[in-house]
């Protein structure tokens, strides 16, 4: 079996032939469990909903390591928070660095039919990281409660895309489109980004800025033009700064967020539950909940994947 397994390795690396992957299917299901990750009254929860990583519209992984599409996840998890009248708040976990502007803009406005259906409060919870598209998502709760280390801000759109036309000639390459109409291949990396497209693109970004900043105008009350220029520049602050300048309301940790939500929602001494997959580990309020466990023994390879992003505009930090 060794031996065998060596030889296959062999020729991967050497490019050798064309090597197959055996695919096991592994059980699962769609369905969410309510599990309970702080004791307490039963007919009084409080719900820890993540948005954590980046926010996609689409599952990433690869073929054998999938993992979940965080929109779907949370839109499925508002949902059931939603229907569970023992809910009686949610707690956002935020730990992101932000995602697509579509994807930041469509939780965003979950989130405010949530509550507007449920009329249940809603804390966001700013971990390490609540920047960009997940700041953006947290403008939507009631609260925002931050730690005094995290990281948040980043209010601003990107698009990034690169320009490989003068090395494609040093190789003497060359790119061809067929194309029908001028603007069709616009910030193509095979070519340099004419005036005219950088304007469309520039214009497209600066309407998503503007939109956000709406978001934060509308949510956050910062009424001196001064402080609001100033955080929607696209610089990052600490937690505590946030609170200063208007970005959060308060310092805290997980638990003070917790128990906030529990006195607007009028549930003291509720219990705290999260959703999860089947076979997810569940140990704490600060656990994980999007990793099934496989239920095969056959071997899993983990192949090497791009790290690009999808191309369009993103509300997210890049340091």
């Amino acid at each position: 079996m060794r031996f065998v397994l060596c030889c296959s390795l062999l020729l991967l690396v050497a490019g050798c032939g064309s090597p197959s992957l055996l695919i096991t299917p592994v059980s699962n299901t769609s369905d969410l469990k309510q599990i309970s990750v702080v004791p307490g009254d039963r007919s009084a929860k409080i719900a820890i909903i993540e948005v954590e990583g980046m926010l996609l519209d689409e599952r990433s992984g690869g073929l054998l390591l999938p993992s979940e599409n965080p929109l779907s996840m949370f839109i499925q998890e508002l949902d059931a928070a939603a229907c569970d009248d023992s809910v009686k708040a949610v707690v956002l976990r935020v730990n992101s660095p932000g995602g697509s502007v579509t994807t930041s803009d469509t939780m965003y406005d979950a989130l405010l039919r949530f509550r507007a259906k449920t009329h249940k409060p809603v804390i966001a919870a700013a971990q390490e990281l609540d920047a960009s598209g997940a700041y953006y998502v947290s403008c939507g709760a009631d609260k925002i409660v931050a730690n005094p280390t995290s990281i948040v801000g980043s209010i601003g759109v990107i698009f990034e895309t690169f320009d490989l036309e003068g090395t494609l000639d040093k190789l003497g390459a060359k790119s061809e489109a067929i194309k029908s109409a001028p603007l069709k291949d616009m910030a193509s990396p095979f070519r340099h980004l004419t005036p005219e497209a950088r304007e469309i693109m520039q214009g497209m970004v600066d309407e998503y800025y503007a939109r956000f900043k709406n978001v934060v105008m509308t949510n956050r009350g910062i009424k001196d033009s001064a402080t609001f220029s100033l955080v929607t520049d696209g610089r990052v602050f600490s937690g505590q700064r946030a609170v200063e300048l208007g970005l959060a309301d308060q310092v805290g940790r997980l638990n003070d967020a917790i128990d906030l939500a529990a006195k607007m929602g009028g549930a003291p001494g509720g219990e705290v539950i999260m959703y999860k997959r089947p076979y997810g580990y569940s140990g704490s309020i600060y656990a994980t909940t999007s990793t099934p466990e496989p239920m095969s023994r056959d071997l899993t390879l983990k192949l090497p994947m791009s790290s690009w992003l999808p191309d369009g505009f993103y509300y997210m930090w890049q340091p």
